[in-house]
């Protein structure tokens, strides 16, 4: 019966040689899919611009990434990262910063639980899109607008998640620290926020879709700069050799922030992970 059982599926772990070759397949099978459909529709019509050739889209690349723009003096690509970058880095950051503060006030603390947590619940199920329009007139067309959106759509969540941690945390463990002598503040500062940190940044990770979801957005409507903006300005001339490269950057923006956490994480709270699938 123990032969049986090692031999099913869900106990084989792939060589380090498989786990590359497996990696890395879905994203060759899609790159030979894309050029296949592409030869296709160029052999038929040389002017489709909807499947451009890797040709056409390396030339777009290089005319945005390192050829300096005649009007402005800037290379294009880069401003837009940059800029985009800022935006996303700011409104992440306050989030994270109020989501872990008001987080673990609501759930060390019962009076402030009581009156914050249902506003905080029904702010965080409110469409964050819903109100771009209210955010463009209450703060302008500035970044004040774009980095709100961000805030709005994100920090209710993280309040939400730190709240729930901080009120699962063992009963004993704040008794004990109570009964030793320590004040609300120490216990909070050193039993509860070690112990929600690294939740923290799984908490910022599930975020990062979103808030990249809310910057494209905001940076579409009204911007005069960004990766947002760059693609809802071309998408009226059909320039799909500069869409396609442009959502690729971001999703390999998104997936190097990912990266980068989850790497912080497990170098400051290797106790965090301990257990989790390799």
């Amino acid at each position: 019966m123990g032969s049986e059982d090692m031999k099913r599926l869900m106990n084989i772990e792939p060589s380090p040689v498989v786990k590359v070759f497996l990696t890395m397949l879905p994203f060759v099978i899609a790159v030979v899919v894309y050029w296949l459909a592409s030869e296709a529709r160029l052999s038929e019509n040389p002017n489709d611009k909807l499947l451009p050739s890797f040709t056409q889209i390396a030339a777009a690349v290089e005319r945005y990434a390192f050829v300096e723009n005649k009007r402005t003096g800037e290379y294009l690509f880069w401003q837009d990262s940059a800029a985009s970058l800022w935006r996303i880095g700011l409104g992440i950051g306050i989030s994270a910063c109020v989501g872990l503060v008001v987080g673990m006030l609501n759930g060390l603390l019962p009076m402030v639980r009581a009156g914050l947590s249902p506003f905080i619940t029904i702010l965080s199920l409110i469409p964050p899109m819903a109100i771009l329009p209210i955010l463009f007139i209450t703060f302008g067309l500035d970044e004040l607008a774009k980095v709100m959106l961000i805030i709005i759509g994100t920090a209710p969540v993280i309040m939400r998640d730190m709240q729930s941690q901080v009120t699962q945390l063992p009963r004993e463990q704040l008794i004990k620290a109570q009964t030793l002598g320590a004040s609300t503040w120490l216990v909070a500062i050193r039993v509860v926020l070690p112990q929600i940190l690294p939740r923290l940044l799984a908490s910022v990770r599930l975020t990062l879709g979103a808030a990249w979801l809310f910057l494209i957005a905001a940076e579409a409507i009204a911007a005069q700069e960004g990766l947002g903006y760059r693609i809802f300005l071309v998408r009226r001339y059909m320039s799909m050799d500069v869409i396609l490269p442009y959502v690729i950057w971001i999703t390999s923006l998104a997936f190097a922030m990912d990266f980068s956490l989850k790497k912080l994480s497990m170098l400051c709270f290797p106790w965090f992970h301990q257990g989790e699938a390799k």
